[in-house]
C-alpha cells in the first residue's frame, strides 16, 4: 500500500487513526482485571484515548487526529501505538504491549480497513497478550478541523475558535476533541469491530507538541517500578509509627486487626435424627458445614470464622438436619448485635447450651452446645477455625489451607574414619584360590554411599591387612534412625569380602576436635567363616560443626549442632506478614477466563520455618499474622517467600506450589526497636526474563535484650570453633548442603499440611552455585564497584601528577611533604579522616532495608541466550548448535582470561628472573644497582629518599619525557617463561 499523493505544505493533511477495541489483554490491578487506555505517538504528537475500567476486552471507537506537516515524508514515519493499564492508586500505569505501524501502510481515506494487530512486548521482560483493531488513514477533512473543541474542567466538551497556522511550529499547543460518548454500557454487547454507521467515534485532534524524555517507568516520588516503598499500616489498632505496644492486641502489634465472628459447634443432645448428623452455620451469603457425625455420638468440636467486614446479614443461623437431606430438622440463632467480643489474655468463651427451634418455630426437646463470639486474628481459634473465604475448598483439603509452625530436624555431621582391616581373604568363585585383591571400604548411610580408594601396596603389610586412613562424613539427622553400612568390596571380582552395620544411635557424640577413641568391628564374611575378618574404625557425631543448610552468604543461624555450646540469645525478631497486592494470576479455576491465586507465604530464620495461612482465590491476600524468632547472630538473614498452594483444587493433578517470590532481610540493617513498614516487589527471573509477580506487605521489628551482647557479637567468629580447627573445603560443604536439603525436604513433606521439596528448594537456593552467565557479570561489576575507590585515588594522582590546576598540584605537594616530615601522623590522619566520612555519611544512612534490585542482579539488561543457559538442566538437554554455541563462547572468554594469567605470570617471571642469572648481563646490572642502592639507603635519610622520590613523580609535565622509564624499560626486556611455552 503506498501514500497517497498529496501536495506538501499544504498544512491540511491529518492522520487519523481509529482506535477500535482491543481482545484479551493482560489484568494488571491485582484483582484480575485492567483498565486500560491506548496511547498514540507520531511526530512528537502523542494523544490517548479514553480509560476504560475493569475490562479485558474494551471498545473504545474513538479517533485520534495527527497533523501531518509532509505526507511524502510519510512513508519514512512510524506510528508507535501502546496500550496501558491506568493504576489511580498511585497515579502511574502499567504496559500491556505496543504496536508499531508503518507509514508505508498507511493508505488512503476511502481504502482503509480495520487490521487486527498483535500486541508486542517492549523489552525481553515484558509480559504481554492479546489484539488491538485500528484503522488508519490520510484525509484533508477533518471532522473537526473547523471548529476544535477542548475538555473543559467539569469534564464536558466546550467550543473554541479555528486554530491559527503559526500554533504548529511556534506554540506546539495540544488541543483535544472529547465528543460525548453515549451508550457505554450498550457498547459492551457490540461485536469486536462494530459498525461505523451505528456507533459515532471519539474524535481526538493534536498538532505537534513537546515529547517527554525516555526513561524507565517512575512513580510520582521518583521510584522505579521495582522500588521499596515505605507503607503506612494501622498496626495493632494504632499507627505503624507507634513504638508502644497495644496491650488489647497482645502480640499482634505488628499487624493490622482483622474482626471475625467466631462460631464454635461442640455437641448437641436429645435430637430426633437418625443417621448422619451435621451443622449448617449460615451468615448471610455464607455457609459453612461440619464433619458428619453418628446419630448416638453427636459431637463435633469445629470453630467457624466469617470475616466481620464481609457480614451482610443482622443475624447467625445454626440448622441441624442429616447429611442426607437438605431441609433441616432445628435449629439455633443469635442477633450479633447481643453477641460479646472477646479481647486476649482474656480467657475462652464457655460454650452453652441453647434448645433448638423446630421448623415451625416450636422450641423442642433438643439442645446444642454451642458459643459465639466476635475476636481478631489473635485469637486461639484463629489457626484451627475454618474460615469463610474457604468456602470453595474441599472439606479434605482444608488442612493444606492453614497456618503452621515448622521445625527443620537437628542435623549432625557423622565422621568416619575407616582406618584399615585385616584377615580379609579373597577368593575366586571358579577356582577356590586365593589372589591379590585390590580391596576398598564402602559405607551405606540411608542414600548417602562413599568409597575410600583401593587400597595401596605396602611391602610392610600383608595383602590381607588392607590399610586406608580415610575420613568419611555424612548428614544425619535426629531421631537417629539409619544406621551405618561398611562393606569391604574387592574391585577386581565385584563382590563384598565382608559388610558390619552400626546403629548411628550408638556412636559417640564430640563438642570438640578432640578425636575419640577407635574400635574393632567383626566383618560378616558370609560363608567365609572360618576368616576371622574386622575393620578398625573411628566413629563420631561431631556437634562442634554448624550445619549449613543455607548458602553462607544468606544464613539465617550459624550456632553449632552441640546445644551445650549455644550462647544467650542477644535479641528478638518480629516479622508482621501483612499482605500482598498485585499478584500476578498463577491459575485460571472452573473455566473462567479471569486468573487468580491461592497465596501462602513461608518465612525461615534459623531452625523455624512458620507458614501462613493460604488466601483462597484472591490476587491481593491480606494474611495479617505475625511471628517472633530468637535472634542469636545479628548478621544473619531471614527469607521470605510468597507461594501458590497447589492443593487447594481437589482436581488438580499438580501437586507442586508455584513460586511468585521472595524477600530477604539481614538483620544488621535494621535499627533496634524501629518497625519498618514496607512494601517488598517480588522479583522472579523466568526463561523469558524477570517478571513483578506483585508486592509483599511486612512489618519488621527487631528488639535488642542487652547492647553489649549485641556488639559482642559483632568480634566473634561467624562459624563455630571447629570449622576453624579442623576445617572443611568447599566442595565437601556444597555435597554437605545437597545432603542436608534432602533431610529437611524429607522431613518437612512428611508434615501436615506438607511443606513441599520446590518451597525448601526456593527457600534454601539449592541452585546458587549453578553456572550463570547473568550472575557472573553481576559479580564482575560488584567488583569493579569495590576497586572504584582505589581507581579514584590513583585518577586523582594523576590530576595532580598533570598540573592542570596548578594550586591543586601545590597543595598536594605541601601536604605530601608534611607526611614525609611528620611520618607519625599518616595513620592518624586516615583514621581522622574515615571517621569524619563516616559521621558525615550519618544523615545520608539508608533508611530502608535492602530488598532484591534487578539492576545489580543485572536482571534487565540480559539476553536471552543467556537466561536460557541459565535455566538449562545439568546435563544439558538443548541441541548440539546450541551447546556449540555455548562452547564457543565459554571458549573465546576463557581465552581472555587465559591471557590476562599469562601475562600476570610473566610479570612475576621477569622478577624472578632478576636473580636467577637467566639473563647474566641483566642479572649483573641488577646486582650492581642493589649495592649502590644499599649504599645510597644507609647514607641518605629515609625522609630525604622518600620526599626526592615524591617530588620527582609529582613533576610538572614539561620536566618529563614521554617515554617509559629507564627502570620500567629493564623490566620489561626481562626474559620469562613464555617462550618456553608449546
Amino acid at each position: 500500500m503506498t501514500v497517497p499523493d498529496v501536495k506538501t505544505g499544504t498544512g491540511n493533511e491529518k492522520l487519523v487513526v481509529e482506535i477500535i477495541g482491543a481482545h484479551n489483554l493482560m489484568p494488571k490491578d491485582g484483582e484480575g482485571s485492567s483498565s486500560p487506555f491506548v496511547e498514540v505517538e507520531f511526530e512528537d504528537q502523542r494523544l490517548r484515548t479514553h480509560v476504560k475500567r475493569k475490562d479485558l476486552n474494551p471498545i473504545w471507537n474513538e479517533k485520534l487526529v495527527f497533523h501531518v506537516i509532509d505526507a511524502n515524508e510519510l512513508r519514512y514515519k512510524t506510528l508507535e501505538i501502546s496500550v496501558f493499564n491506568e493504576k489511580r492508586s498511585s497515579n502511574s500505569r502499567n504496559f500491556l504491549g505496543k504496536v508499531r505501524v508503518l507509514g508505508t501502510n498507511v493508505g488512503r481515506e476511502g481504502e482503509s480497513v480495520v487490521q487486527m494487530y498483535t500486541l508486542e512486548k517492549r523489552s525481553l521482560f515484558s509480559h504481554v497478550r492479546g489484539e488491538i483493531s485500528l484503522k488508519h488513514y490520510i484525509t484533508t477533512t477533518a471532522e473537526n478541523d473547523g471548529n476544535i473543541s477542548r475538555v473543559n474542567g467539569s469534564g464536558g466538551v466546550k467550543k473554541s475558535k479555528k486554530v491559527s497556522s503559526s500554533i504548529g511550529t511556534q506554540q506546539q499547543q495540544q488541543h483535544v476533541t472529547l465528543l460525548n460518548h453515549q451508550q457505554q454500557n450498550q457498547q459492551r454487547m457490540l461485536p469486536f469491530y462494530p459498525n461505523q454507521g451505528e456507533m459515532k467515534p471519539l474524535v481526538i485532534t493534536a498538532l505537534p507538541g513537546p515529547r517527554p524524555g525516555p526513561g524507565p517507568v517512575l512513580y510520582p516520588n521518583g521510584s522505579s517500578e521495582f522500588s521499596l516503598k515505605e507503607t503506612k499500616p494501622r498496626l495493632g489498632g494504632g499507627t505503624s509509627t507507634s513504638s508502644h505496644k497495644d496491650k488489647t492486641s497482645s502480640t499482634y502489634d505488628l499487624v493490622e486487626q482483622m474482626q471475625y465472628l467466631y462460631v464454635r459447634v461442640m455437641k448437641a443432645k436429645d435430637l430426633s435424627l437418625s443417621g448422619e448428623v451435621v451443622s449448617e452455620i449460615k451468615l448471610g451469603n455464607y455457609k459453612g458445614v461440619t464433619k458428619k457425625v453418628s446419630s448416638s455420638n453427636l459431637e463435633w468440636n469445629q470453630v467457624f470464622a466469617f470475616s466481620k467486614e464481609t457480614i451482610q446479614s443482622s443475624v447467625v443461623e445454626i440448622f441441624l438436619r442429616e447429611s442426607n437431606k437438605d431441609e433441616y430438622s432445628g435449629r439455633v440463632w443469635f442477633d450479633l448485635s447481643e453477641i460479646p467480643t472477646r479481647v486476649p489474655p482474656d480467657s475462652p468463651l464457655a460454650p452453652q447450651w441453647y434448645k433448638v427451634e423446630s421448623r415451625n418455630g416450636v422450641r423442642s426437646s433438643g439442645e446444642l452446645m454451642v458459643s459465639v463470639w466476635f475476636g481478631t486474628q489473635a485469637d486461639e481459634a484463629f489457626a484451627e477455625a475454618w474460615h469463610s473465604k474457604a468456602g470453595n475448598v474441599h472439606i479434605e483439603e482444608l488442612s493444606s489451607i492453614k497456618s503452621k509452625v515448622y521445625l527443620s530436624p537437628k542435623l549432625w555431621y557423622l565422621r568416619v574414619s575407616v582406618i584399615e582391616a585385616q584377615d580379609v581373604a579373597v577368593i575366586n568363585k571358579g577356582t577356590n584360590l586365593m589372589r591379590f585383591p585390590e580391596l576398598s571400604a564402602k559405607l551405606h548411610v540411608g542414600n548417602q554411599i562413599l568409597r575410600t580408594s583401593v587400597s595401596t601396596a605396602n611391602p610392610t603389610r600383608s595383602f590381607t591387612n588392607p590399610y586406608w586412613n580415610e575420613d568419611l562424613m555424612f548428614v544425619v539427622a535426629e531421631p537417629f534412625e539409619d544406621c551405618i553400612t561398611a562393606i569391604v568390596e574387592d574391585r577386581v571380582g565385584g563382590n563384598d569380602v565382608g559388610r558390619v552395620q552400626i546403629p548411628v544411635s550408638a556412636v559417640e557424640r564430640r563438642t570438640g576436635d578432640k578425636p575419640v577413641g577407635s574400635r574393632w568391628l567383626n566383618l560378616d564374611n558370609g560363608n567365609n567363616s572360618q576368616f576371622g575378618s574386622r575393620i578398625h574404625l573411628r566413629l563420631s557425631l561431631d556437634g562442634g560443626y554448624h550445619v549449613l543448610d543455607e548458602a553462607t552468604m544468606y544464613s539465617s543461624d550459624v550456632r553449632p549442632t552441640a546445644k551445650e555450646l549455644w550462647k544467650p540469645h542477644v535479641g528478638l525478631l518480629e516479622i508482621g506478614i501483612l499482605s500482598a497486592t498485585g499478584l500476578m494470576p498463577m491459575k485460571v479455576r472452573d473455566g473462567k477466563g479471569v486468573g487468580t491465586a491461592d497465596s501462602y507465604c513461608v518465612a525461615k530464620y534459623g531452625p523455624k520455618w512458620v507458614r501462613t495461612r493460604t488466601v483462597v482465590d484472591s490476587l491481593c491476600p491480606k494474611w495479617n499474622e505475625q511471628y517472633t524468632w530468637e535472634v542469636n547472630d545479628p548478621c544473619t538473614v531471614v527469607t521470605i517467600g510468597v507461594f501458590d498452594n497447589a492443593r487447594v483444587d481437589k482436581s488438580n493433578n499438580n501437586t507442586r506450589d508455584a513460586r511468585i517470590g521472595k524477600v530477604r532481610i539481614r538483620l544488621s540493617t535494621l535499627e533496634t526497636e524501629r518497625v519498618y513498614t514496607h512494601s517488598y516487589p517480588l522479583l522472579v527471573l523466568h526463561a523469558n526474563g524477570v517478571k513483578k509477580t506483585g508486592e509483599l506487605h511486612l512489618a519488621v521489628r527487631l528488639s535488642c535484650g542487652n547492647a553489649v551482647n549485641m556488639f559482642q557479637m559483632y568480634t566473634l567468629p561467624l562459624l563455630p570453633k571447629m570449622h576453624y580447627t579442623q576445617p572443611l573445603g568447599v566442595h565437601l560443604l556444597e555435597r554437605f548442603r545437597y545432603q542436608t536439603l534432602n533431610a529437611v525436604a524429607a522431613r518437612l513433606s512428611r508434615a501436615e499440611p506438607p511443606l513441599g521439596r520446590e518451597v525448601v528448594e526456593y527457600m534454601l537456593d539449592h541452585d546458587f552455585h549453578v553456572w550463570s552467565m547473568r550472575r557472573s557479570k553481576a559479580n564482575f561489576f560488584r567488583l569493579v564497584n569495590v576497586v572504584s575507590s582505589l581507581v579514584w585515588v590513583v585518577r586523582l594522582v594523576e590530576v595532580m601528577r598533570s598540573w592542570t590546576k596548578p594550586v591543586c598540584s601545590t597543595v598536594f605537594v605541601v601536604v605530601f611533604l608534611f607526611m614525609v616530615l611528620f611520618p607519625e601522623l599518616i595513620l592518624p590522619s586516615l583514621f581522622l579522616y574515615a571517621a569524619a566520612v563516616g559521621v558525615w555519611r550519618f544523615r545520608k544512612r539508608p533508611r530502608y532495608p535492602p530488598h532484591m534490585d534487578a539492576r545489580i542482579s543485572h536482571a534487565e539488561t540480559v539476553f536471552p541466550d543467556e537466561l536460557d543457559e541459565e535455566f538449562d538442566t545439568f546435563p544439558t538437554s538443548r541441541g548440539f548448535e546450541v551447546v556449540r554455541m555455548r562452547y564457543d563462547r565459554v571458549r573465546s572468554i576463557a581465552g581472555r582470561i587465559q591471557t590476562v594469567v599469562g601475562d600476570m605470570a610473566s610479570q612475576g617471571e621477569r622478577a624472578q628472573a632478576l636473580l636467577s642469572w637467566r639473563d647474566p648481563r641483566a642479572t649483573f646490572i641488577f646486582l650492581v644497582f642493589c649495592l649502590v642502592s644499599a649504599v645510597g639507603f644507609y647514607v641518605v635519610p629515609v625522609k630525604l629518599t622518600v620526599a626526592v622520590a615524591g617530588l620527582y613523580y609529582l613533576r610538572p609535565p614539561r620536566f618529563r619525557r614521554k617515554l617509559p622509564s629507564r627502570g620500567l624499560s629493564f623490566f620489561r626486556r626481562l626474559p620469562s617463561r613464555a617462550d618456553s611455552l608449546l
